[in-house]
């Protein structure tokens, strides 16, 4: 991979993470799988289940049922640090994510704070995250939503 190449694959690649957040927010579950993820990621959600080779259709799958029924979803997301090495790269992120259930008795809303230990590679599509490693800062508010 030549030089000139760097400055657009860091691009492409931080507008595959940015249409993950994106996608989970709009609850375009195909998308994550069709437009954002390889088709098995190594992959650890943060609350303690553990880091596995996951295909990403169960990852879209489990967040479409964890998220879908809520009110709104909204990810902010930035500091993007990505270190590409040929047809492979890994990225830190960080987000800030708000969950919100307009009937919860005890606060409508959740915030969750963390980081992201991300992998992309180069696929005949595009750039794909191959990994997602999630770590949870803090959570504020209603944490679940009741």
């Amino acid at each position: 991979m030549g030089e000139s190449n760097t400055l657009a694959d860091t691009s492409a690649i931080t507008e595959t993470i940015t249409r993950m957040f994106v996608y989970c927010d709009r609850k375009r579950w195909d998308d994550l799988v069709t437009e954002v993820f390889t088709d098995e990621v190594d992959f650890d959600g943060g609350f303690g289940d553990g880091v596995s080779i996951r295909p990403s259709k169960d990852i879209a799958a489990d967040w479409k049922a964890g998220l879908d029924a809520l009110d709104a979803v909204h990810h902010q997301a930035g500091n993007y640090l990505i270190d590409l090495d040929g047809d492979e790269a890994t990225a830190h992120a960080d987000s800030i994510a708000v969950h919100v259930n307009n009937s919860a008795a005890n606060g409508k809303t959740r915030t969750f704070i963390g980081s992201y230990a991300l992998a992309a590679r180069r696929t005949p599509a595009g750039w794909r995250i191959s990994k997602f490693h999630y770590l949870l800062k803090v959570i504020e508010g209603n944490a679940d939503l009741t």
